[in-house]
C-alpha cells in the first residue's frame, strides 16, 4: 500500500513542486445487505482526462475474480502488481470497510477522481460504483453507490 502512496507522491512531487505533502486520508465504504458474499472493490485514481494514476487497495484477494471489477481491470489491463500489497479480505454484507492512508496533497482540487468498483459472486458486477472528486470539500460528505455500496466517504 505504502509503496503506491509514494509512487503518486513521488510523481506528483516531479510534476508540481512544493505541493508534494501527504496527508492521512480515511476512506469509508459502507456496503448495503444485499444478501449475496463477501464483495471485491477495487478503489483506484483517475486524473482530470479520465486517465488511471493508481491503485489505492483491493478488498479481495483471489486475482481470479479481478476481472469482474471491469473499469479498474480496463485501466490496469489485469496488471496485479498494481495491487501487489495492497490487498485484505473482501467485505460482508451490511459491513464497512474503512482504511486510512497517505494521500499526496496534490490530488485534491486538482481534478483528481476517486472510484471504487464492486463485484460479487453470482450477482451483476458494478464498474463504477461510486465516483468521487478528490476536493476538500468532499471530505466526510458521503456518496451513495450505484449497487452494493450504501455509502462511500472520505475524510482528511
Amino acid at each position: 500500500m505504502k509503496s503506491l502512496l509514494a509512487t503518486l507522491a513521488l510523481s506528483t512531487a516531479l510534476t508540481i513542486p512544493g505541493l508534494a505533502m501527504a496527508r492521512p486520508v480515511t476512506l469509508t465504504t459502507t456496503l448495503n445487505n444485499y444478501g449475496g458474499r463477501g464483495a471485491y472493490l477495487a478503489l483506484y485514481v483517475t486524473d482530470a482526462s479520465g486517465a488511471y494514476v493508481g491503485s489505492l487497495w483491493m478488498a479481495g484477494t483471489k486475482s481470479r475474480y479481478y476481472e469482474h471489477l471491469g473499469d479498474w481491470y480496463r485501466a490496469t489491463r489485469g496488471d496485479t502488481a498494481q495491487i501487489d500489497g495492497i490487498t485484505g479480505a473482501s467485505v460482508g454484507a451490511g459491513r464497512t470497510f474503512e482504511i486510512t492512508l497517505d494521500l499526496a496533497d496534490a490530488v485534491f482540487d486538482a481534478g483528481y477522481t476517486l472510484h471504487v468498483d464492486a463485484a460479487v459472486e453470482d450477482m451483476r458486477d458494478s464498474p463504477n460504483e461510486v465516483a468521487v472528486p478528490l476536493t476538500t470539500d468532499g471530505s466526510g460528505v458521503p456518496v451513495a453507490g450505484r449497487r452494493y455500496v450504501a455509502d462511500f466517504a472520505y475524510s482528511m
